[in-house]
């Protein structure tokens, strides 16, 4: 079987039915081939090929036994595209069921992801308001753990108000200021430690002396470090300072470190110095130590002179009751570098100076 036969259509080629004529075949194929004749055609390459197609058409459909079995397979063809057209509506119902499936599942598909994306949003949210809720509770927790240490740290600094200070290197040590040309004997350490000693005992080893202009030009002015051996001694050089009935005139006696050392402070802001509005205190019953002390000649002397020498002296004028028996000293009087003898000598100090300084403001205001 030819090329022709097998792949092109000899009707279809010529534009005929399958019932057409020999008179209607040769028609046709006059037609058709005049258009695509070669010698009509000289710049068309595929004139010649479908001038050649026609041809073996017309010779085929002309033959009648070649004609009947291309009309045979011309009728199975239909034949089978007919069946297959049933088939293909069966197709279509399967497809479109398939479709219907494919469009069911994947609805269920997107509203499964949806539920899913849902139970996530909820879950965040929990998680959220789980995170939030723990950090509430956090800030709570980080509060009342401030409020408790803020108030044990209020609590400690009232009791560490409630201590006394340690006492400092130079607590006990004063700085004396004068000049030569009033006190010309003050020119060694010995002669300020007699001079400062009635007010307590002195480290006379560690007084430093200087004296300006230094040799060998005449000096003018002195300036002396006395350590006292308790703090009782210099807070009352201190208190006496540019007193002439003291021994301190034109002297000045200040703290070595320029300020008053925070056990002073301690002491006054505990009400142990007596009161700075008033200038009252409290009269300190003597202890059998201080008793002793006052009886001894040697220690008591000096002590005598300063209060026979002032109106205000550092000690009163009448004393209590030595046979009494003393209290028990409390434990507010646990003060370092001082016992009960120079806590009321130093109270009895506090209260001079208080006196000196009210007579001293009532004298201006009459003068003025």
């Amino acid at each position: 079987m030819s090329t022709t036969e097998e792949d092109v259509n000899p009707y279809e080629l010529l534009g005929l039915s399958i019932e057409a004529s020999e008179q209607e075949i040769r028609t046709a194929y006059r037609q058709r081939s005049l258009k695509v004749h070669p010698d009509r055609n000289r710049g068309n390459p595929d004139a010649a090929r479908k001038f050649h197609e026609l041809h073996q058409a017309q010779e085929l459909l002309m033959d009648p036994l070649r004609r009947m079995a291309l009309d045979a397979k011309l009728r199975l063809k239909e034949a089978r595209k007919a069946r297959y057209a049933q088939y293909d509506a069966k197709r279509k119902g399967l497809v479109e069921e398939l479709e219907e499936r494919e469009r069911a599942l994947k609805k269920a598909r997107t509203e499964t992801e949806a539920q899913k994306k849902e139970r996530w949003r909820e879950n965040e949210r929990i998680m959220e308001e789980g995170r939030r809720l723990r950090e509430e509770r956090e800030k709570e927790l980080q509060r009342k753990e401030r409020e408790r240490e803020e108030l044990e740290r209020n609590v400690q600094a009232a009791s560490t108000g409630l201590e006394p200070p340690s006492l400092g290197l130079l607590d006990t040590t004063i700085r004396v200021k004068y000049t030569l040309s009033s006190h010309p004997t003050l020119t060694t350490a010995q002669s300020i430690s007699a001079l400062l000693t009635p007010f307590g005992p002195i480290d006379d080893s560690s007084i430093v002396l200087s004296l300006k202009p230094s040799p060998p030009k005449k000096p003018k002015r002195g300036t002396a470090l006395v350590p006292f051996k308790q703090i009782v001694g210099a807070f009352a050089a201190v208190c006496a300072s540019g007193r002439a009935e003291s021994g301190l005139g034109d002297i000045e006696v200040d703290w070595a470190e320029g300020k008053e050392p925070e056990l002073i402070g301690w002491l006054k802001k505990m009400g142990k110095l007596g009161s700075q509005s008033t200038g009252s205190y409290d009269k300190p019953k003597v202890a059998p130590s201080q008793a002793a002390q006052s009886s001894d000649p040697k220690t008591s002397a000096p002590v005598a002179e300063s209060a026979s020498a002032s109106p205000f002296s550092s000690f009163p004028s009448t004393f209590p009751d030595l046979d009494a028996v003393p209290p028990a000293p409390s434990a507010s009087t646990d003060i370092p570098g001082m016992d009960y003898e120079s806590l009321t000598l130093l109270r009895m100090r506090q209260a001079e100076r208080e006196r000196l300084e009210r007579e001293i403001r009532e004298q201006e205001a009459q003068e003025g």
